[in-house]
């Protein structure tokens, strides 16, 4: 598909309706965990913090951060001055047995909801999901390239997370997390507990100055904004391609060599 002046929901997941009753209790669960999880890491991790000022305290927000490591969704919450949701992979939500009862908890607890990845109506629904949260005015993390990067360079930025800012007008807040790959490399089964990260709130962007989310020209510059921001935060090289998954056959090389919009 080529990037023309049509909707592009971010290519992410299939959506999973979370009830009144659930939010509920998982908005107790998150500031229940917040509680005791936000001075035990800032104890044992010391985190460094800054921007913490630039994050609107009510209304819609959207984090867009860099990603390397699998507890960078746990590492903005807790530097956020705010309560913050995510979407996190279903499969944190589902299995059976002790173990998969902590996972399930401790990610409601988190503020995530559970997602599918895949395309088309999926994706429609993960972003259905996103608008909600945002409609009702809470905050939200997202990763513009879509997946955590192996080698720690900073990969082009996805339009899916500028597409939700311009339709909903929700600024967006560029975060810059450093060291959080050598706390929990990709891989690793437990943190380390030597390392110190860094996390760096940017001053929000306001992308609606680019026109209408039914721009493709305005999704792709919204995007370029928001991950030079991304970039002057985290310090990172720039890898100057999109992060995705190797092909797996001659036939979807050829699609990912193929000019469109990478959602």
């Amino acid at each position: 598909m080529t990037e023309s002046d049509t909707p592009a929901p971010e290519d992410s997941a299939e959506h999973t309706p979370v009830r009144s009753a659930e939010r509920g209790s998982a908005a107790f669960g998150y500031q229940l965990v917040r509680f005791f999880l936000t001075p035990l890491a800032r104890t044992l991790y010391r985190p460094r913090i800054t921007g913490r000022e630039n994050v609107p305290r009510t209304g819609p927000v959207i984090f867009a951060s860099n990603h390397l490591s699998f507890i960078d969704s746990i590492a903005i919450p807790i530097a956020s001055p705010r309560a913050v949701r995510y979407l996190a992979k279903a499969t944190y939500f589902e299995g059976k047995g002790l173990r998969a009862w902590f996972s399930r908890t401790f990610f409601s607890a988190l503020g995530a909801s559970p997602v599918r990845r895949g395309a088309g109506q999926a994706a429609l629904d993960a972003l259905d999901q996103q608008k909600e949260l945002l409609q009702s005015g809470n905050a939200i993390a997202l990763y513009p390239e879509g997946t955590r990067s192996l080698d720690g360079r900073l990969y082009k930025g996805r339009t899916g997370v500028a597409f939700l800012a311009l339709q909903t007008g929700a600024p967006v807040v560029p975060v810059g997390l450093i060291g959080t790959n050598e706390i929990m490399p990709v891989g690793a089964r437990l943190p380390h507990l030597r390392p110190r990260a860094t996390i760096r709130f940017g001053t929000p962007i306001d992308v609606t100055v680019h026109g209408p989310a039914t721009s493709g020209r305005a999704r792709r510059l919204a995007t370029d904004e928001i991950m030079e921001a991304i970039h002057e935060l985290s310090g990172q090289e720039l890898a100057g391609a999109y992060n995705e998954v190797p092909a797996s056959s001659p036939l979807d090389r050829i699609k990912q060599a193929l000019p469109h919009e990478r959602r």
